[in-house]
């Protein structure tokens, strides 16, 4: 472990732009919201700013992204293929412990079951990340009930706590270790680990007054959703209030679910792209004949969650879907975001 003074924070991502895109919170002025966006200058990135509004998995999996070209000669009836892959060295700097996670898990969907996905393989072997402890939470937070925060455990290249004059460095792989080796840094001592020890049980006893927004206790959830010993009216009603907009799986971090287009070209040439798409939407599930398994939005809705809950899905992930951000219930016009959800489930159960 190693320490920087606070003020110097930055200079570990001007050595990273030397040959990184850099990536990290900012602050709009007109608005006051935070995105984790491309960082031209350096000095906009924020390291106290909040959750940003949309998650960083874009720059992994993009929203939309060509993933092969080809060009198909009818006389000769041959076919040119090319695979189309972004070799650009990227870093996250700032990221939050619950955006990491929700890598995490993209990292076991896309590259952890039987197929590997080679596009996200190819953004992920060039990526670096550097974490930011939340020292204390943001209204929407629920992390805590997700094990996702306040600090990050596993996954990271640099992970940084602000303990007052200094920020705790701690390496979490090769590249990490070379960076801070690179930059001379001064080596912490046990007071600074215990700084930050001290800092991130603050940061939990802090949800109670602080994380007013959303309350997500869901062990007991995730049971009955795996058993399936949920009222059908609970999914009705839930069902009920869903606008079918999509908005809550592209501000999930842990979202994968995407479509597959040809697109054919005046030139000759086709492009075969990938964009994000959603459960929430009538099409996702419907087949190549007009049969759609999945009509009702309660039965999406269903599907949804269980995505996030079921014990099957945190045995793919190694944890639950979900991970406490709270970007779900901050822009779901219907009041169905995951934290609301997990109450009406546990109030249906209490009954």
């Amino acid at each position: 472990m190693y320490i920087i003074k606070k003020n110097d924070i930055l200079n570990l991502a001007k050595e990273l732009a030397k040959d990184h895109t850099m990536y990290g919170p900012v602050v709009e002025d007109s608005t006051g919201q935070a995105f984790f966006d491309r960082v031209d200058n350096i000095d906009d990135i924020d390291m106290a700013a909040p959750i940003p509004t949309l998650p960083p998995k874009h720059v992994l999996f993009p929203h939309m992204e060509t993933i092969m070209q080809y060009r198909y000669d009818a006389d000769q009836k041959k076919a040119e293929i090319t695979g189309v892959f972004d070799e650009s060295r990227k870093a996250l700097f700032g990221l939050r412990p619950c955006d990491l996670e929700g890598i995490l898990c993209m990292d076991r969907f896309f590259l952890g079951q039987e197929f590997v996905d080679d596009w996200y393989r190819e953004h992920r072997s060039r990526m670096f990340i550097v974490t930011n402890t939340c020292i204390a939470p943001f209204k929407q937070c629920f992390c805590v009930c997700t094990d996702s925060g306040p600090d990050a455990k596993e996954g990271y290249d640099i992970n940084l706590t602000d303990i007052g004059q200094y920020y705790l460095v701690e390496t979490g792989s090769k590249k990490g270790e070379d960076l801070a080796k690179a930059m001379n840094l001064d080596k912490a001592a046990e007071e600074h680990s215990r700084e930050k020890t001290v800092r991130v049980e603050k940061s939990i006893t802090l949800f109670e007054d602080i994380a007013v927004e959303n309350k997500a206790w869901i062990s007991r959830v995730m049971n009955r959703v795996t058993t399936g010993f949920i009222d059908e009216a609970v999914w009705e009603f839930i069902g009920d209030q869903c606008f079918e907009c999509g908005a809550c799986t592209y501000v999930c971090p842990s979202c994968t679910c995407f479509n597959v287009v040809d697109i054919n070209r005046k030139d000759g040439e086709s492009l075969r792209l990938r964009t994000w798409d959603s459960c929430s939407y009538e099409g996702y599930s419907r087949m190549a004949g007009g049969h759609n398994p999945r009509k009702p939005v309660e039965d999406r809705r269903n599907k949804r969650f269980f995505c996030k809950l079921s014990y099957s899905q945190s045995k793919k992930y190694l944890r639950p879907g979900c991970v406490g951000c709270g970007r779900c219930a901050w822009v779901c016009p219907g009041d169905i975001g995951l934290p609301n959800v997990v109450t009406y489930i546990r109030r249906e159960i209490s009954k």
